[in-house]
């Protein structure tokens, strides 16, 4: 039997696990009119609120606990650095300016089928690309970090503007972070202390996982360079789950140690007058829950047992 050349093609364009994801996706989300948008179902939002909860339970004592809006200073997001090195994933809040006839005028051209947003400009926000940016400017306003160092629980909705758009890498997500900042030891030994305990509680979760070193995703011709300096200084690592395959794992958390980088661009410093150390743990809640439900299924009667007492379903 022949078989047409686009049937072929089509053919060899199949991905199962792109296939198993796409319907598991119907499932879980609601389309948003957007690529890498979407509305949460009641179940995965059962499952978030379940994990949210496990992750407190992890919190670390006199930790203080800080939840932040989607949007956030754009003159905050360019003194931390971020335009230098991930341009090419912010997004930033415009608005329609100007007197009541120009925005009559922008809204007129709507109205007649044209482009109606090189009327645009932009405002003193931008969407918040991380659940920790705004922290550091806040506790650097407070003074000098005590010896026996801070810690934060922070969460946001974030966005980045990522080239693709599958289900396990959304525009707009949600963020969980826990931050730690102190002296270089401190920040080291909180680092340390997370990948021992986030391993332990994706093994609860009864996920499959492996923890790898990992570079962000920089931008520019320095890009190659600037990451190849981050994993030989083992700055970074990420928790790897199969959502997909095990050859293409999604990062559901990050472990990351800044160094003085924010502390330098907040002027954040010790009693002693020392720069600061800042490091963070980041758990993606919605690739966790997808993780949880690409492992074991929509049915959460069916879940292993284990992980059905770890998130008190």
């Amino acid at each position: 039997m022949l078989v047409s050349f686009k049937a072929r093609k089509d053919a060899a364009r199949t991905d199962p696990a792109e296939d198993r994801l796409e319907a598991l996706g119907r499932s879980l989300f609601a389309p948003a009119g957007s690529d890498g948008v979407h509305g949460r179902t009641a179940l995965f939002e059962t499952v978030i609120e379940a994990l949210s909860a496990l992750i407190t339970r992890h919190r670390e004592p006199d930790t203080e606990v800080l939840r932040f809006p989607p949007v956030m200073s754009r003159r905050h997001v360019e003194k931390a650095g971020y335009l230098h090195g991930f341009p090419h994933l912010l997004g930033c809040v415009c608005g329609l300016h100007g007197d009541e006839a120009e925005i009559h005028a922008a809204v007129g051209r709507f109205n007649a089928g044209q482009d109606w947003t090189d009327a645009l400009r932009a405002t003193d926000l931008v969407l918040t690309p991380a659940a920790c940016y705004p922290l550091y400017p806040l506790a650097a306003a407070r003074g000098a970090v005590p010896a026996g160092a801070l810690g934060f629980d922070v969460a946001s909705y974030c966005f980045r503007r990522e080239a693709t758009h599958e289900i396990d890498r959304l525009q707009a997500f949600r963020m969980r972070e826990f931050v730690c900042m102190g002296s270089p030891q401190q920040a080291l030994d909180f680092r340390t202390r997370w990948l021992k305990r986030a391993q332990t509680m994706t093994d609860h979760l009864a996920l499959p996982h492996r923890i790898a070193p990992a570079s962000d995703p920089f931008f520019g011709r320095a890009a190659k360079l600037i990451a190849h300096s981050q994993l030989e200084q083992s700055l970074k690592f990420e928790l790897l789950i199969p959502v997909r395959s095990a050859e293409q794992p999604t990062a559901c958390m990050s472990f990351n140690c800044h160094r003085d980088h924010f502390s330098s661009a907040w002027g954040l410093r010790s009693e002693d007058g020392d720069v600061a150390h800042t490091a963070c743990v980041a758990f993606g809640m919605d690739r966790l829950a997808l993780a949880l439900f690409a492992t074991h299924g929509l049915d959460l009667a069916r879940w292993p047992q284990r992980a059905r007492q770890s998130l008190a379903l």
